[in-house]
C-alpha cells in the first residue's frame, strides 16, 4: 500500500499555501504603509469634528513617505520625505507624537512654515490676521472618563476660506492667550478642534503637548470616519452596546 504522505504533491500544496498566505500579509503591509491606515480615536480633544470612538483612515500619499509612514514603527535615519509635499491649511493630520514616536496622535493643521501663529483671547491669529468665529449653537464635549459638558460651538474660518467647527467650553482659558510663534522650516503648527481640551502646539512636548509639528512625522492626512462606537457604553449590559454603534457617522468624511 503506497503512503503519499510527504510526497511532492502535498509539499507543493503546503508551499503554495505559504506562499499564498504570506503575499497577502505583504499586500496588506504594502496598503497600510503606501495608500492608509486605519487608527482609532481614543480622546476628544479634536471634539466636535472627531469623537471619542472613532475609527478613521488616513490616507499617506498627499503628504509623501517617511519613516513615521510604515505601519510598524521602526527607528531609521532621518532622511528627508519620499514625493513630500506640505499640508494645506485646515487638513486634519495623523502623527507620530514627538514626545513617544509609537503614540499616533490626530490635530488639525492652522499654521505652515513661515506663518506667525497666537491665541488672542480664544481667538486664533494666523499673520495677524484673524480666523473669524461664527457662533452655531451648543454642544456637549466628552472627555475620556466619559463625563459631558456644555460647550459652545463656532465655525472657524481660517485665512484661505476652510471652515470647521470648534468647541469652546469656557472663556479665559489657560491656553487661550499665547506668545506669537512663528513656524520655522520643516514644522507645522497644529491645533485641536476642542480647544479648552487639547495638548497641541500650544503646549510644548515636555509638558506634554506636541510643540511644534516635525513634518517628518506625519503619518496621513485624516480623511474619512469609517466607523463609530460610544465609549460609554462599555459600562452598561454586553446585550446594549449595539446601541451605542453612531451609524450616521459611519463612511463619514473628515472635514
Amino acid at each position: 500500500m503506497s503512503n503519499d504522505e510527504g510526497s511532492p504533491g502535498k509539499t507543493w500544496t503546503w508551499r503554495g499555501q505559504i506562499a499564498q498566505f504570506a503575499a497577502i500579509i505583504a499586500c496588506v503591509f504594502i496598503a497600510k504603509g503606501a495608500i492608509a491606515e486605519p487608527f482609532y480615536v481614543p480622546s476628544g480633544s479634536m471634539e466636535p469634528t472627531l469623537l471619542i470612538g472613532d475609527a478613521l483612515v488616513a490616507s499617506k500619499f498627499p503628504y509623501g513617505y517617511g519613516a513615521a509612514s510604515l505601519p510598524i514603527q521602526i527607528t531609521l535615519p532621518e532622511s528627508g520625505r519620499l514625493f513630500g509635499d506640505t499640508p494645506k491649511r485646515g487638513d486634519v493630520v495623523v502623527f507620530r507624537w514627538p514626545g513617544d514616536r509609537s503614540q499616533a496622535w490626530v490635530k488639525r493643521v492652522v499654521g505652515l512654515p513661515g506663518d506667525s501663529v497666537q491665541m488672542r483671547a480664544g481667538q486664533l491669529f494666523i499673520n495677524n490676521r484673524a480666523a473669524s468665529l461664527r457662533p452655531d449653537g451648543i454642544g456637549e464635549a466628552e472627555d475620556e472618563r466619559g463625563l459631558t459638558e456644555k460647550a459652545s460651538r463656532y465655525i472657524e474660518t481660517l485665512p484661505g476660506g476652510v471652515e470647521h467647527a470648534i468647541f469652546k467650553i469656557r472663556n479665559n482659558g489657560r491656553l487661550d492667550n499665547t506668545p506669537e510663534v512663528t513656524v520655522p522650516p520643516g514644522m507645522l503648527f497644529v491645533l485641536g478642534d476642542n480647544r479648552d481640551n487639547s495638548a497641541d502646539s500650544r503646549v510644548a512636548v515636555r509638558d506634554g503637548g506636541v510643540g511644534l509639528l516635525p513634518i517628518d512625522n506625519l503619518i496621513g492626512r485624516a480623511d474619512a470616519v469609517v466607523g463609530s462606537w460610544d465609549m460609554g457604553m462599555r459600562s452598561r449590559p454586553i446585550y446594549t452596546w449595539l446601541a451605542g454603534l453612531r451609524l450616521e457617522r459611519f463612511f463619514t468624511s473628515v472635514r
